[in-house]
């Protein structure tokens, strides 16, 4: 640990920009102890605590810019390529949807600080078309907030830091053995309890859109759910839902025989199975998910606005009008 002091004293802010340049763009390599360090080296007057802050933020601006730009680009894609390293990627979407609309960008503040936040936050930002200025001007707060106060504690626990530090260097090994080894064991746990999820739910009939295709051909028209976060830009005839809702509410008025079909945008339709379940154990015995969920529709959208030559952008370009009712 003592080569971390070495490597600040000798490249300094550089490093810092380095360090969470990388970390915000996603690689694992933490930079808020980098930055606690530095901020005990500042007050002890061996680095300059402003450039090192101006670095920091700078690497989380860069960063985070191109997080936005690919949200922008890509929308739900590119969330749901970041959240399939999530450790719970079957909620990651629908949360992070979820907390996004609740808050709005005033999550920049705080993004930072949650886990696996900071780039879904930047990439909602860019999918939900915040201006980029405004983007900048949030973003900025935040990275201020999260780098600055990393520094302040390092500053003001200089001493303990130096402790921490000598502490590490000698018996540094161990610790990162026994830190390396719980982890792996968590992320076995989560994976185990992943799999049982899907286990559990693969009972659940998953519907093709050719099958839906062909079901509103032969005049059996579904109820049609959708139970993202958002309900913009939705499937034809779709019924926004809320997923946590009792069995009753939500204004349902379907028969007991009623053809349902419920989609979402996360991996292996966990969150739609879940409700089909439900819907299932309540009577609804002609229930389904979408195989593929809300990113199928999308995906099929744009290849047939490509084979006619037309605007690749897909639904987004001209959102299909939304329904009401049952």
């Amino acid at each position: 640990m003592k080569d971390i002091e070495f490597l600040l004293l000798e490249y300094g802010p550089l490093l810092v920009f380095l360090n969470v340049l990388l970390e915000q763009a996603g690689l694992p390599i933490p930079a808020y102890p980098l930055l606690i360090v530095a901020g005990a080296l500042a007050v002890q007057g061996n680095l300059p605590w402003e450039l090192t802050l101006m670095a920091a933020v700078a690497g989380c601006l860069i960063a985070d810019a191109a997080w936005y730009a690919g949200g922008k680009r890509f929308g739900s894609g590119l969330l749901n390529t970041v959240c399939r390293v999530s450790i719970s990627r079957d909620s990651c979407i629908r949360q992070t949807q979820s907390l996004y609309w609740r808050t709005g960008p005033r999550i920049l503040f705080v993004a930072k600080f949650l886990p696996g936040a900071s780039a879904l936050s930047t990439v909602m930002s860019g999918y939900a078309g915040l201006p980029f200025r405004r983007f900048v001007a949030y973003d900025a707060v935040g990275s201020i907030i999260w780098a600055g106060s990393a520094v302040i504690v390092g500053a003001v626990f200089n001493d303990m830091v130096g402790t921490v530090i000598a502490v590490l260097g000698e018996y540094g090994g161990y610790g990162l053995l026994a830190i390396a080894v719980v982890l792996v064991l968590y992320l076995g746990y989560r994976w185990v309890r992943r799999k049982r999820t899907i286990r559990r739910f693969a009972h659940v009939r998953r519907v093709t859109l050719d099958e839906l295709d062909d079901m509103q051909a032969r005049g059996c028209v579904p109820v049609l759910l959708d139970v993202r976060a958002t309900s913009d830009n939705p499937l034809p005839g779709a019924i926004a839902f809320d997923p946590h809702a009792a069995i009753g509410q939500e204004g349902q008025a379907w028969p007991l025989d009623a053809h349902i079909v419920i989609y979402c945008a996360c991996p292996e339709e966990i969150s739609a199975a879940v409700l089909a379940d439900r819907l299932l154990k309540a009577g609804y015995r002609n229930t389904s998910a979408l195989a593929g969920g809300y990113n199928a529709w999308v995906a099929r959208q744009q290849a047939e606005a490509a084979s006619l030559g037309g605007d690749a952008a897909g639904p987004a370009a001209s959102a299909p009008a939304r329904a009401s009712g049952g």
